[in-house]
């Protein structure tokens, strides 16, 4: 089980000083998030969340970072492709890319398409082109929603045959699982033993790639207690999860909050 932590508020350079701290505490990634505008009765900062990964690579050296989550659809792909194989480049391959639908109350009036039918389809048209762009090889794709002339990215990411990119799965559904299959990493929207079981067992079935396949957790766990967390995680690391991440979207999780659970370290099993 490998262990990261969200970082939802501070300025970059707070963040970027918090993820170092991560690094040094002994945890696995740390995570910023993808939002531009939030609708929720309450004030939140709203940074850039590629500036803010770019702000915690330059200062870290193990820990993978990413965003969680970024809503494709939200974001023409071919600039994600460029934008990802960048900041992987500057981490020495240490980006990962969760992707979603997004929450609708991130995106703003601002006319961003938020049908859900409407927003799967643009996902799945926008994974398709980020497989193609970060090939290096000539690309092109005719799709319902984006249409590329030939094109050919260089240079390529650091990780190869991709980024990895996690997505989030619904167990029954069909065509959320299918996503799931043809991704790195499944994060759990129902998270019991169940349901990891039950997710592991389609991509065994239905996932082409041989690339490692990881199953995402969240939640939040007392540093302070390590046998109250290990009760927590060890149901789903024995059913197969492969990553536990610390979420703290609730408060207190001030700049001074973050800190103290960072410097409690990860939890143990």
């Amino acid at each position: 089980m490998r262990y990261g932590i969200v970082i939802p508020k501070g300025d970059p350079r707070t963040v970027a000083g918090l993820a170092r701290e991560a690094e040094d505490h002994g945890w696995d990634a740390v995570f910023t998030w993808d939002g531009i505008y939030t609708d929720t009765g309450f004030s939140t900062e709203v940074h850039d969340p590629w500036v803010m990964m770019t702000a915690m690579a330059m200062v870290t050296e193990r820990v993978r970072i990413g965003a969680m989550l970024t809503p494709l659809s939200r974001r023409r792909p071919w600039k994600v492709a460029r934008e990802t194989a960048t900041l992987d480049i500057l981490s020495g391959g240490r980006l990962v890319l969760p992707v979603g639908l997004g929450a609708v109350d991130s995106f703003g009036d601002v006319g961003e398409v938020i049908d859900r039918r409407s927003r799967a389809e643009l996902l799945d048209e926008s994974l398709t082109i980020l497989d193609g762009l970060w090939s290096g090889e000539p690309f092109t794709f005719a799709g319902t929603h984006y249409r590329l002339g030939e094109m050919t990215f260089l240079p390529r990411p650091v990780q190869r045959p991709r980024i990895p990119v996690w997505v989030p799965g619904k167990a029954g559904s069909e065509r959320s699982m299918a996503r799931v299959a043809r991704c790195d990493g499944l994060i759990l929207e129902d998270q019991s033993p169940a349901v990891i079981r039950g997710g592991l067992a389609y991509t065994g079935e239905h996932r082409r790639a041989t690339t490692p396949f990881d199953v995402v957790a969240q939640g939040t766990t007392p540093g302070n207690d390590p046998a109250v967390a290990a009760e927590t995680i060890g149901p789903l690391a024995e059913a197969g999860a492969t990553w536990w991440v610390e979420s703290p979207w609730e408060e207190p999780n001030g700049p001074d909050d973050l800190r103290t659970r960072i410097r409690q370290g990860p939890p143990t099993l």
